[in-house]
């Protein structure tokens, strides 16, 4: 597999895995207290990379300033105000409704790579942007069933918020000019970002009962952590740097159909052939721009 193709399979990778995370952080924020919940995972994750990165880098990356103040933006952008607004949306929206909202991704990340970076779509990212926005716009059309949660309206407006400081964290890494590993650039997100949830996280933790956690929300952390942190970082970073802002777009398509999906799978929330439908498209734009290889 060639390099694109790669980066390509990566970035999706990184999308299944956060996509899955509206689901499982549906579930782990009805159990646990959202930040208490998001410290836990970015210790695990932290606990997880740092001893990585010394083994396999042999050292503790240092970065300039900076590189740091980038990193420290990012955590900002996608460790707290992402994982504080998507995880506030949950409480009040259903995992499927909020799936369907976070379709708006590619066409941020691709607006902001437009403005930010003067990048302009070739043919064959406007044809995987067209099937993928087409998957999306049958999806939007599914989201008319049962309605979920308590608050659906302010619900799926906070997760439309975080989308948009998850595409801003997104684009940030291509900011970084300083030779960074996926590795240690996910160490550094993860430190950070457990760093932003650490005062309200110890103030819940006080007041928390922890003899009464039931065992699948620990599952939920623990998933949380090694997975949609450390994990997906580290696949995201390693495709970012190696696509345009365009492919990257089109490419966080992926996340709303892994979060349909596991809305199903985990919440129980029915799924109908408008969302297998919507899935396809979303998996035609992604083959699409794997197989151009940067043509335009």
């Amino acid at each position: 597999m060639s390099s694109r193709p790669r980066a390509v399979a990566s970035l999706a990778a990184a999308m299944i895995l956060v996509g899955s995370s509206v689901a499982v952080g549906r579930s782990m924020t009805a159990a646990l207290p959202l930040s208490f919940a998001s410290l836990a995972r970015f210790v695990l994750a932290s606990l997880a990379l740092v001893p990585l990165v010394m083994i396999v880098e042999g050292r503790f990356p240092r970065v300039s300033r900076r590189t740091f103040y980038a990193l420290l933006a990012q955590a900002a952008c996608g460790s707290f105000a992402f994982t504080a607004c998507l995880l506030s949306g949950l409480k009040l929206t259903g995992a499927a409704s909020a799936g369907v909202t976070a379709a708006a991704t590619p066409a941020v990340v691709t607006l902001l790579g437009a403005v930010c970076f003067k990048e302009r779509p070739g043919r064959l990212a406007l044809v995987g942007i067209g099937c993928v926005t087409a998957g999306l716009a049958v999806l939007g059309f599914a989201s008319g069933g049962p309605v979920v949660g308590p608050a659906p309206l302010w619900g799926n407006a906070l997760v439309l918020l975080a989308v948009c400081f998850e595409a801003v964290f997104l684009l940030l890494r291509r900011a970084v000019r300083e030779p960074l590993s996926p590795l240690a650039a996910a160490m550094w997100v993860s430190l950070l970002g457990g760093l932003f949830f650490l005062i309200p996280g110890v103030w819940e933790a006080l007041t928390l009962d922890f003899g009464h956690i039931p065992p699948r929300a620990v599952g939920e952390v623990v998933y949380y952590g090694l997975g949609v942190t450390a994990a997906a970082y580290m696949f995201w970073f390693y495709g970012v740097v190696r696509v345009d802002a365009a492919t990257a777009g089109v490419a966080c398509g992926v996340m709303p159909v892994a979060a349909l999906a596991c809305a199903a799978l985990w919440c129980g929330e029915s799924i109908g052939w408008r969302e297998m439908a919507g899935c396809a498209g979303v998996l035609a734009g992604i083959l699409c721009l794997a197989g151009g290889a940067g043509k335009k």
